[in-house]
């Protein structure tokens, strides 16, 4: 692949990870694409770095659900504050560009845990605990991204 290609690869991936960060853009799905597209490119045994990458992204994928979901369960949050949040940070992103998510989403899992608890102080300590399973989840995603990313670096500057 010419030096542009891989760049272009590059800097697909980065915006991949930004999205991971800030999630506007389907970040996971940004970098296998664009290593996907490498492979096809390059062929050959750029397919196992691609299923490499692929494998890793994909657990990342699964150990980020499993790891917030238990910690949710363990401070005894319903997944309905989270969808409750994740509703309200969509509308927020939109009403308010970039913050907007992160604030609907705490309002959001604040209201829910308003209306279940009834108490202002319980339901701060269950918006806390769905923020924090959001932003843990986001680590392991992002790691797992970044893992991948680095596989791909090491084969296309090895090779």
């Amino acid at each position: 692949m010419p030096f542009y290609g891989e760049l272009l690869v590059a800097l697909t991936i980065c915006v991949g990870l930004v999205g991971i960060v800030l999630p506007v853009l389907p970040g996971t799905l940004l970098v296998a694409v664009a290593i996907l597209v490498w492979a096809v490119v390059v062929g050959g045994w750029a397919w196992a770095v691609f299923a490499a990458a692929a494998v890793v992204l994909a657990a990342g994928e699964v150990v980020k659900y499993l790891v917030a979901g238990r910690g949710l369960k363990s401070a005894g949050v319903p997944s309905t504050t989270i969808i409750v949040g994740g509703v309200t940070g969509i509308v927020g992103f939109f009403v308010v560009p970039v913050v907007g998510l992160f604030l609907g989403f705490v309002l959001g899992a604040y209201a829910s845990e308003l209306v279940r608890h009834r108490t202002f102080s319980h339901a701060w300590q269950g918006a806390v605990a769905a923020l924090k399973a959001v932003g843990t989840s986001m680590l392991i995603e992002l790691l797992g991204a970044l893992v991948a990313s680095g596989i791909w670096l090491a084969a296309a500057f090895y090779f």
